[in-house]
């Protein structure tokens, strides 16, 4: 049972704050919240002549909408305990891009997103994780022509001692061309106050637990962003779209406050930063390395564990606890 446990806790932890989270933590994905974010990158040199900066600000709801603990019995009179938890993922981000401190485009970009992740374990087939979802990046004026992109994909965890998991699977992504990528992940605990995680290509983090109520984490993680826009021609609007990567490493600091709240400062540099212009044939239109940058940024997170089915589902399997520490 004490591997089970240890399969379905960090199997989950891994696959979904690599895309969701700015680090990861046990009770997001498990518990309903709702969460609150902004941060926002100085501007820097992006052609020689130019600054470039971005703003992003936004919110991600975690909804449970299905969880299950069964016992089951096998023809070949073997018991099986099989649990599965499913969670829908809603998000909705304004990216605001700046050139000379003027914003480009004029609105910013919006993002609406869907998801599902469906969790499914049992003594007998183990573990796997499986997910999907949908979205677009678009401007004011694209926001009814959009572009949109959707990913899937599938994990297997194996247990390596009672501290020590690792995780390997694929994601198939589209957006604007069909991409597959394989991941693979870690989770090792270092002692009582330390915590190692990793999801490669995207995430690596490592948490140290300082008390009930606070801990940090460092980070490094992969993001950004291709949204549609337009521009007007002398003729007619053409349709571009542009796309924003960078790597961001830095610290968070995270307290819980009044069992249901927590609050995240997070400090560091954006660097590796690209941007490139495509017109609607894909065509490479322009291409920038803006220099590194300092960041910085902020989140509250608003958790409850009222939901029957979280609750049902953490108190079954043992994940539910007071004084969560994110």
């Amino acid at each position: 049972m004490i591997h089970f446990r240890s399969l379905l806790t960090c199997s989950f932890l891994l696959f979904v704050s690599a895309a969701q989270a700015q680090h990861f933590s046990l009770s997001r994905l498990f518990y309903p919240n709702l969460t609150l974010k902004a941060d926002y990158a100085v501007p820097s040199s992006m052609n020689g002549t130019q600054d470039y900066g971005v703003t992003r600000t936004g919110f991600l709801g975690i909804i449970p909408i299905h969880s299950e603990v069964q016992l089951g019995y096998s023809l070949r009179k073997k018991f099986d305990l099989r649990a599965v938890h499913t969670v829908m993922l809603a998000q909705y981000n304004q990216i605001q891009p700046t050139v000379d401190g003027k914003n480009t485009p004029e609105h910013g970009y919006k993002t609406l997103s869907l998801g599902v992740i469906r969790l499914q374990a049992s003594i007998k087939d183990r573990l796997w994780v499986y997910g999907g979802g949908l979205g677009m990046t678009e401007t004011n004026e694209t926001f009814f022509s959009p572009q949109p992109f959707f990913w899937g994909g599938a994990a297997r965890m194996h247990i390596l001692g009672l501290r020590t998991q690792i995780l390997y699977g694929s994601v198939l992504a589209y957006n604007q061309k069909l991409r597959f990528v394989p991941v693979f992940g870690v989770n090792k605990g270092l002692g009582r106050h330390w915590r190692v995680s990793a999801l490669l290509p995207f995430m690596a983090n490592a948490n140290y637990k300082a008390t009930k109520w606070f801990n940090v984490d460092f980070l490094a993680g992969l993001s950004g962003y291709s949204g549609g826009f337009q521009i007007q021609m002398p003729e007619e609007k053409m349709l571009r779209r542009e796309n924003y990567r960078q790597i961001k490493t830095g610290i968070s600091a995270n307290a819980h406050l009044f069992t249901a709240i927590n609050v995240s400062l997070e400090a560091g540099v954006s660097t590796f930063r690209q941007i490139k212009t495509f017109n609607s044939a894909r065509e490479n239109l322009t291409s920038y390395t803006p220099a590194t940058t300092p960041y910085i940024g902020a989140s509250v997170r608003y958790i409850t564990s009222r939901s029957k089915l979280s609750s049902k589902f953490t108190r079954r399997m043992g994940l539910g606890q007071s004084g969560i520490n994110w």
